[in-house]
């Protein structure tokens, strides 16, 4: 049957474009899902996948279920937040100035934890567990160890997680070694320390007591360089064979940047250096981490 209008066929054929309002939704709802840190673990994912020589099915199935279980954290993470996102007046928080609805965001959030499960157990019983345990920290962080004293424990458990996620979809069902599930658990570890660092002065006014808000500033920006550099000595002497002097070098940067974090001029440590800084650690730790897999796998990762 042909269309009915004065405009023809080609008028029903002509593809939509989002109005203002959609758009706007659009970005509210992909904002509300702390894009970035949700990107960054996905991308880390990713290359640790290759590096570890998964086939490219495994590891697109292995990326995609990582990136629907960081959505599933990130959006029930500001519906959980929407009450405490409001008082604190958060114009950088879609909830609370009502681009989006709290029941889309939930709605959104329920279906990326449900799409999360069955693509976590196709890359196998096993490493699907792994992963589901991790994003189970995550929630776990969101409904209730957020405001207390145990905050650290969902980072490292998801992370020191993560290579068990990608390491029993290679040949053999390998388990990673120790010493890459302790690296992977103190840069995690550590992120949280670092992540709370731009919002602990509203969480504290809106009775956020983690372990970073109880430490305060001081203590939190301390806690994440140590971790975090204790991450890359551990990256750096936890391979067999020898420490040469070209794969020190990586512990030297994260020495300067360690210094620049706790040991600045008081200006500096009152502005972001000491973020700044951190974050720059953490790069160094995630690019260790994925040369660690990139190399021979012969004798580190073992059945």
């Amino acid at each position: 049957m042909r269309p009915t209008t004065d405009e023809g066929p080609h008028h029903l054929a002509a593809p939509a474009v989002p109005g203002p309002a959609e758009r706007s939704f659009l970005v509210g709802l992909l904002r509300a899902s702390h894009p970035v840190p949700a990107a960054g673990v996905t991308v880390l994912a990713a290359l640790l996948a290759v590096a570890f020589g998964a086939e490219p099915a495994s590891a697109a199935l292995a990326v995609a279920a990582v990136a629907a279980g960081q959505l599933s954290i990130g959006w029930s993470n500001d519906r959980l937040d929407l009450r405490r996102d409001r008082a604190a007046g958060r114009r950088d928080k879609p909830l609370a100035t009502g681009a989006v609805r709290p029941g889309t965001v939930g709605a959104a959030a329920c279906a990326a934890l449900l799409l999360c499960v069955p693509l976590s157990l196709g890359c196998g019983l096993l490493a699907g567990t792994a992963h589901l345990v991790g994003v189970a920290a995550g929630w776990a962080y969101n409904l209730w160890l957020k405001g207390t004293v145990l905050s650290w424990l969902p980072y490292t458990a998801a992370f020191g997680l993560l290579p068990a996620f990608l390491t029993p979809a290679l040949p053999g069902s390998p388990w990673p070694p120790l010493w890459l599930t302790a690296a992977a658990a103190l840069l995690g570890t550590g992120a949280h320390f670092a992540n709370v660092l731009p919002d602990l002065d509203d969480d504290l006014v809106n009775g956020v007591r983690g372990l970073p808000q109880r430490l305060g500033r001081r203590g939190s920006v301390v806690s994440a360089a140590a971790l975090t550099l204790a991450s890359c000595v551990t990256l750096t002497v936890g391979p067999a064979g020898p420490v040469t002097p070209a794969s020190a070098v990586p512990i030297g940067v994260a020495l300067a940047l360690c210094a620049v974090a706790v040991a600045g001029p008081p200006g500096l440590l009152r502005g972001r250096a000491p973020f700044v800084a951190v974050l720059g650690m953490a790069g160094v730790d995630a690019a260790l981490l994925v040369l660690a897999g990139a190399a021979p796998l012969a004798g580190r990762i073992t059945p």
